[in-house]
């Protein structure tokens, strides 16, 4: 039996419901078109829609409900021994370079968006450190210093917590761990402290721009590995993982791996800084950092040669990456990894 639908409609009816159809598409527009873009960076997500889930961060790119909150740098060890660390998958940029003339390398890592409940093995501070921390106007965590460091540090150069003043109550000895490996604290202790000494805790970074995530389209040009030229068993390997869009970090020839998520550390983008050094003794390496080099930043599978700029007179001047063209680079959304080699 056919049935013939349009010969049974009136055309009263038929205008009604091509009006209703119509009406429930745009609001179908409405709510894709107000929908947040999610793009897959590894393990975060980059909301694109800042009005549903509030502005980015100015580190990473990424939705943050404490973008307007100050943030805290953190000291971290390097040495095998001391591994794996914890917290630090969960940091929103990190600087790392060589500070002995063995080769030996110490981390800094940068909080904002995510609080770890445990951060360690918390190291000294170096010279060379606290003009990337000022940069973006970091509270600067450490547990004592060297000499010239520890010197400007007690004169308040920059807002800073040592460990030497407050162990026991905001950092402390994790049993299990051996000296001097052992010292940890947490976001919640280090943010009651800055808190206690009133140090201001607004965002007063500028920060950096981003652009959207985007996965190569040419498999064939991928930029897969990433060799850092620190010396073993410091040395450091990314390598690109297409299916997340990240890279995935390599130390000692081993994943590295966070001691408290378990998380393999990874990164959005990876800017290589060249530089200078020279030795201050057989113990300290004096790295250059301000002033500006070149430059070589890895994201989305490819890599951007360029250059970097830091005021040496400026203190809390940020650290610029520049294109050949002068233009200031555009990061991929998440954690950026800094690696500052001595050429």
């Amino acid at each position: 039996m056919k049935f013939n639908f349009l010969t049974k409609i009136n055309p009263n009816k038929l205008l009604w419901f091509a009006a209703a159809a119509v009406g429930v598409l745009a609001i179908v527009f409405a709510v894709w078109w107000n929908k947040p873009l999610l793009i897959d960076n590894g393990a975060n997500i980059l909301d694109k829609n800042e009005n549903d889930d509030g502005p980015a961060s100015g580190l990473t790119g990424l939705a943050c409900e404490d973008y307007a909150k100050r943030p805290i740098a953190v000291m971290l060890a390097s040495d095998q021994e001391a591994r794996p660390l914890s917290g630090l998958s969960q940091a929103d940029m990190v600087f790392e370079m060589p500070v002995a003339p063995n080769g030996i390398t110490r981390l800094m890592t940068v909080f904002q968006c995510r609080h770890p409940d445990e951060i360690g093995s918390v190291r000294s501070a170096r010279d060379d450190f606290i003009p990337l921390a000022a940069g973006v106007g970091a509270i600067l965590a450490h547990w004592g210093g060297e000499h010239e460091a520890l010197a400007k540090l007690n004169n308040h150069i920059i807002d800073n917590i040592d460990a030497m003043k407050y162990e026991g109550t905001v950092f402390y000895r994790k049993k299990g761990v051996g000296p001097p490996h052992n010292g940890f604290t947490d976001w919640e202790r280090l943010s009651k402290i800055s808190d206690d000494l009133n140090y201001d805790r607004t965002n007063r970074f500028v920060g950096y721009s981003h652009e959207e995530s985007e996965k190569p389209k040419n498999i064939s040009g991928i930029v897969g590995t990433v060799n850092v030229g620190f010396l073993p068993p410091y040395d450091v390997r990314w390598d690109y993982d297409l299916s997340t869009n990240a890279y995935k970090r390599i130390r000692g020839g081993k994943p590295e791996i966070d001691r408290v998520t378990g998380k393999q550390i990874a990164a959005g983008a990876v800017a290589v800084m060249k530089t200078q050094s020279r030795f201050l003794s057989d113990q300290y390496l004096s790295v250059v950092t301000t002033g500006e080099g070149g430059a070589v930043i890895f994201q989305n599978g490819t890599s951007i040669a360029g250059r970097w700029s830091k005021d040496p007179v400026v203190l809390d001047d940020k650290l610029y990456f520049y294109g050949l063209d002068g233009k200031e680079i555009k990061f991929a959304p998440g954690p950026i990894w800094v690696e500052i080699v001595p050429e």
